[in-house]
């Protein structure tokens, strides 16, 4: 039954990031109903484009005050919500959702407000040690009872138009581009030092040849510019270091941590942000627990010192920054090292690219390769890895058998050398992040097999292929044997794929 349900969100960018996967968890329970998310202008960023949400309401500093909570309440009686998720812990997410007599009111029972709430989630000090992942969507599945599956890590939508304008304005930096955010909002006690931070960046540029790139807000300026002081005077005078610190608003900060090759970053919000845009990521703790906060996914590596005092979860440390101090920039650059971007690939879509496509296909007796696929061994002689990445939504409509894709798969990689095979099972409802255009299929493979993607192609026979390879900066080839004969997104047009294969071995 269709229904209108809000969610209150909570008002810290980690924390925000970290509910992404519960909001799309109650689309999934409730696919037919409205969704309408109540958040803090401070993380509207987050979710903006999100195809989850149908509606953003703003909660203003004006609401603040006992009449503005009234009106505000008033407000959303008038627009009759049937269900309130109540992520944010506060008294004040449950009052407000009580006088605007929200029938179904849901949210953990703690902080007093138990007896506002017409579905309390009982809450323990187990429920303390759960990863804040864990913890939103263990709120959601009590209700529900829904189960989770792995495509359910958080994922923040980005436009084209905002990847190539950010793109444009790191267009004058040499690649590989390192991301460092120095800074964290809770406290000192969660920061590494500037001096090493500075010392990173002058390994990174020496032996790569790529730049440098300080994220931060205004206030973390004071930290930037001691980085930017401490770096090698000829990286600062040669441009392979900007300070970004301040100069860019939430989501043009999430655009930017998006077009980085390898993020560092300290526990903050930006650290959630650079794993929630597929963007490799080297985490530092100290007075933070990684297991309660820490990144997810593949691409993510944790540096933390073991310590006895940590975790304490002070925002200052009154003993020294042990904790800091042990981590090392050693230990940093070689986690960084392990995703440098060192290899070229071709990413090849399935059905109509190297196969016939049939329109879901679910028997070998249909199953024709193209005439001319031998001539993609010519790139493994130039070095290039060979990816298969294809969506096959059959499998999430219930028309194909995922052991027979896998079956197919395979055969690509035994008989012509494909060093991987990503597919994306879901149906096209899910909003997944895999399925292309989106990104996550190609950001797997970068993390695998360290892949340098503007350095990669992308042949495909649908526009989504192109749209895929302008995403993430790769070239892209159109090839006329599948359903789709042009594209204006593609670099080129070719009549199949031995031309593909030969214009790409003229291009490099």
């Amino acid at each position: 039954m269709a229904e209108n349900i809000l969610i209150r969100s909570v008002n810290w960018i980690g924390d925000a990031v970290m509910t992404i996967p519960s909001i799309r968890l109650i689309r999934r329970a409730f696919s037919n109903s409205r969704i309408t998310l109540l958040l803090r202008p401070s993380v509207r960023a987050v979710f903006e484009g999100n195809p989850d949400i149908d509606e953003l309401i703003l909660y203003e500093d004006f609401h603040r005050s006992l009449s503005g909570r009234l009106r505000f309440a008033s407000e959303l009686r008038h627009r009759h919500f049937s269900k309130a998720f109540l992520f944010q812990n506060a008294f004040d997410a449950a009052f407000i959702s009580f006088l605007a007599r929200i029938p179904e009111r849901i949210g953990y029972s703690r902080d007093a407000r138990g007896f506002l709430l017409t579905r309390p989630v009982p809450f323990n000090h187990d429920d303390r040690r759960l990863h804040h992942i864990e913890y939103y969507l263990n709120l959601v599945r009590y209700v529900t009872g829904e189960g989770i599956t792995d495509h359910y890590l958080p994922y923040i939508f980005l436009t084209l138009e905002e990847r190539l304008v950010t793109r444009e304005r790191l267009g004058g930096l040499k690649r590989p581009i390192l991301g460092i955010n120095p800074g964290a909002t809770y406290g000192s006690a969660k920061r590494w030092f500037p001096d090493r931070f500075a010392e990173v960046a002058d390994w990174f540029i020496k032996e790569t040849g790529g730049s440098v790139v300080i994220t931060g807000s205004e206030t973390e300026r004071p930290i930037s510019d001691e980085i930017i002081k401490a770096v090698d005077p000829e990286f600062r005078s040669s441009g392979h270091v900007i300070d970004l610190a301040g100069k860019t608003g939430l989501r043009e900060l999430i655009a930017l941590v998006s077009e980085c090759d390898i993020y560092l970053s300290n526990d903050s919000g930006p650290m959630h942000v650079a794993y929630a845009v597929g963007t490799p990521l080297v985490a530092l703790f100290g007075s933070t627990a990684p297991e309660l906060t820490g990144p997810v996914g593949e691409g993510a590596k944790v540096i933390k010192a073991e310590v006895d005092c940590s975790p304490c979860f002070k925002r200052t440390c009154d003993k020294d920054m042990i904790c800091m101090y042990g981590i090392n920039s050693d230990d940093v650059y070689l986690a960084l090292k392990d995703f440098f971007p060192l290899r070229r690939a071709v990413f090849f879509d399935r059905d109509g690219t190297l196969c016939e496509d049939v329109n879901y296909l679910k028997r070998w007796e249909d199953f024709r390769v193209f005439d001319d696929i031998d001539s993609i061994k010519l790139l493994k002689d130039k070095g290039f890895l060979l990816i298969g990445i294809s969506n096959q939504s059959g499998i999430g409509r219930g028309l194909i058998e995922e052991d027979f894709v896998r079956k197919v798969n395979r055969f690509f990689v035994e008989q012509y050398g494909f060093d991987d095979f990503l597919y994306c099972p879901h149906h096209p409802d899910e909003h997944c992040s895999c399925r292309k255009p989106e990104l996550g299929m190609i950001h797997k493979a970068r993390v695998r097999h360290k892949i340098d993607l503007r350095g990669s192609y992308v042949i495909g026979d649908k526009d989504e292929d192109m749209l895929l390879a302008r995403a993430a900066g790769a070239k892209g080839i159109l090839v006329k044997t599948g359903k789709e004969q042009r594209s204006v997104n593609a670099l080129r047009v070719v009549d199949n794929l031995r031309e593909a294969v030969d214009f790409i071995i003229r291009d490099t």
